[in-house]
C-alpha cells in the first residue's frame, strides 16, 4: 500500500510514519521541503488544491492533520484539503483533530469540523481520530523540569479535572490501524479510560522517576508566563485562553462507545509506560 503522511517530520506525523514503515508499509512523507526527509517524500503546499491532488493521486491512504496556523489559515487549509480529497479520491483518509473542537459553543464549525464534514461528504472511506489533551504537553521544560527536579508536576488544570490523556505514540498506533483497515469509519475517540486526574499523572511520573511526585494545579496565567519565552506572546495567548476555558468545564472525557479501545482494541499506554518508551 502507498500511504501519504502529512507533517511527517512533526510531533504527530513522525510517529505515524515510523510506525507504518516499521510495519512494512510503503509510506511517503508529505512535507513542505522533501529534501529534509530521509526516505520517500514529496513536497506539498497545504494551501494549493493542485499540489494536494498530485500528492493524493493513486494513494491507498492519507493521514492528515492541520498544521499550527491562525484560525483563518487553518480554515483555508481545511477547505483545500477537503477539495483535493474529493477530486483525487484516495482509497482512505484518516484525519486527526489534534485535540481541537470541531464546533464552537454556538454550533459554528471550526476548521477541524469543516474538514471532518468535507470528508464525510466526499464519499471517500474515512475516519476521524478525536483526542483530547496530549501527554507530550507535559514534556515541555517548564513542566518536566520541576517534576524531575523538585517532585512537583505543575499543569494548568484543576485537581478535580478528569482528562482522557493520550500520547502521540498511541495516536500513531490508532492511525496505523485505521489507515490499513477500512472496516471502521467515522469518529474514533482517543484517550485513557477511565480518565485521569492530576494525581494520576503524578503517580505515573513518580513510578518512572522512582521518587515522590505530586500534582500542583497551576494558574493559566502563571503557565503562560513560563511558555511565552518559548513560543512568543502571540502564540502563547490562545494556549492560555484554552486553559482558562478548561477551568470552567467539568472535564474532558472521550465517548467510550466510539473509543479506540472499543472499536479497535487499542488501549493507550499508561503514563509510566509512555515515559519509559520515550526514555525521557
Amino acid at each position: 500500500m502507498t500511504i501519504i503522511v502529512h507533517g511527517a517530520t512533526g510531533a504527530q506525523g513522525s510517529p505515524v510514519l515510523v510506525a507504518l514503515r516499521a510495519a512494512g508499509h510503503h509510506s511517503t512523507a508529505a512535507v513542505r521541503d522533501s529534501a529534509q526527509v530521509t526516505g520517500p517524500a514529496l513536497s506539498i503546499d497545504n494551501d494549493s488544491v493542485e499540489s494536494l491532488v498530485q500528492a493524493y493521486a493513486d494513494a491507498d491512504a492519507v493521514f492528515v492533520h492541520l498544521p499550527l496556523a491562525s484560525p483563518d489559515q487553518q480554515v483555508s487549509y481545511a477547505r483545500k484539503i477537503g477539495e483535493a480529497v474529493a477530486q483525487a479520491r484516495p482509497g482512505r483518509v484518516v484525519f486527526s483533530t489534534s485535540g481541537y473542537p470541531t464546533e464552537l459553543p454556538d454550533g459554528t464549525l471550526t476548521a477541524h469540523g469543516m474538514l471532518a464534514a468535507a470528508l464525510a461528504e466526499s464519499g471517500v472511506s474515512y475516519a476521524v481520530i478525536a483526542p483530547r489533551i496530549f501527554l507530550e504537553n507535559l514534556l515541555l521544560p517548564v513542566t518536566l523540569g520541576p517534576a524531575r527536579e523538585d517532585g512537583a508536576l505543575r499543569y494548568p488544570i484543576r485537581d478535580d479535572y478528569p482528562v482522557s490523556w493520550v500520547s502521540h505514540l498511541d495516536m500513531a498506533d490508532i492511525a496505523v490501524a485505521l489507515l490499513t483497515d477500512n472496516s471502521v469509519t467515522g469518529v474514533v475517540t482517543a484517550g485513557a479510560l477511565p480518565p485521569q486526574f492530576g494525581a494520576d499523572l503524578a503517580e505515573g511520573f513518580a513510578r518512572y522517576f522512582d521518587k515522590p511526585v505530586v500534582f500542583e494545579a497551576q494558574e493559566p496565567e502563571a503557565y503562560g508566563e513560563l511558555i511565552i519565552p518559548m513560543f512568543g506572546a502571540d502564540a502563547a495567548r490562545p494556549v492560555v485562553d484554552s486553559y482558562h476555558f478548561r477551568w470552567t468545564q467539568p472535564g474532558e472525557v472521550i465517548d467510550e462507545e466510539r473509543s479506540a479501545q472499543k472499536l479497535l482494541g487499542i488501549t493507550p499506554r499508561t503514563v509510566e509506560a509512555w515515559l519509559r518508551d520515550l526514555a525521557v
